[in-house]
């Protein structure tokens, strides 16, 4: 047994360089960090259950499920190649492959057109008017990594590349975008905002150090309060399309859940620490989750 581990360690010897390469290629799209895979899809999968009425096409779900893992995926990747100089000098993106110097540029770019290319191909399963606004989707994922060098409130631009797929899904199901289809659009831009600012408020410190603009330095000390009252907002709105759908019981149960939530996000940053901003963040994606699972009992039990 001992000569033949000895026999098999040059071997794994050799294959360890291309495991550890493998892996920043999973960093680099941050598929080892699902969770802003969950935020982008929660919105796609309420406008694909209200469009379809709990029953969405099956064609069309699994072309907009593998939609946002390849353009999150893509989106990582031109975010990383915009601030490759940038990240090396924020603690949190310094390990980042491409801010260490461990893939190239140009690898980044190879991969991140074979990304673009499949979810073009996917989106070509879908109706005209859903191909065309995928360009739109696509001209604001490439765009957004460049708005926080001179806008300062790229938090809102990302929620209209995070949210473009609702409309999408609208148009992909019934044909044309309804009027809710809009209302859940601007709430997940809205929500976007709420979930940025609290990633934003990690880095607030390098941000202002290196001069890149966000929500968490532009609210200052004002930003618990403004993030409550988007989270009002928020909140609100999803009261309406509940309403204007004639939503039951299970819709406002998990409405009340996700207020729950949102409660709990503000108690996390009371003291503005970064793990306990981090922490909210990530907890937008069980408010994604409570809602949709409102939205998936309402449909079940009308049915």
């Amino acid at each position: 047994m001992a000569a033949s581990a000895e026999h098999l360690s040059p071997r794994g010897s050799l294959l360890r360089p291309y495991a550890r390469r493998a892996m920043d290629f999973v960093r680099l799209t941050r598929l080892n960090k699902p969770v802003g895979i969950y935020l982008l899809l929660w919105p796609v999968l309420w406008a694909l259950w209200i469009a379809g009425e709990g029953h969405p096409d099956p064609s069309v779900l699994t072309v907009f499920v593998l939609g946002v893992v390849f353009m999150r995926s893509a989106g990582c990747i031109i975010n990383d190649l915009a601030d490759r100089n940038i990240d090396p000098h924020v603690k949190r993106t310094r390990e980042r492959p491409l801010a260490a110097r461990r893939l190239s540029p140009y690898e980044a770019l190879v991969l991140f057109f074979v990304l673009l290319a499949g979810a073009l191909l996917l989106v070509l399963q879908l109706n005209p008017l859903s191909v065309r606004m995928s360009f739109v989707g696509a001209a604001l994922a490439v765009s957004y990594p460049f708005m926080k060098r001179f806008f300062p409130l790229p938090q809102f631009y990302l929620g209209l590349a995070f949210g473009w797929g609702v409309p999408m899904a609208f148009a992909a199901q019934l044909g044309a975008v309804t009027r809710v289809g809009w209302l859940l659009f601007v709430l997940t831009v809205l929500w976007a905002a709420i979930y940025d600012t609290f990633y934003a408020m990690v880095d607030r410190e390098d941000d202002l150090k290196l001069g890149v603009r966000s929500s968490a330095i532009l609210f200052a000390d004002m930003d618990r309060i403004i993030i409550l009252a988007m989270q009002v907002l928020m909140l609100m709105g999803l009261a309406l399309v509940g309403r204007g759908q004639h939503f039951g019981w299970p819709y406002w149960a998990g409405l009340g859940l996700g207020a729950a939530l949102f409660g709990y996000q503000q108690w996390l940053i009371r003291a503005r620490e970064p793990a306990a901003c981090f922490r909210a963040f990530t907890n937008n994606s069980w408010f994604g989750l409570a809602v949709f699972a409102g939205l998936a009992a309402e449909f079940a039990l009308r049915n």
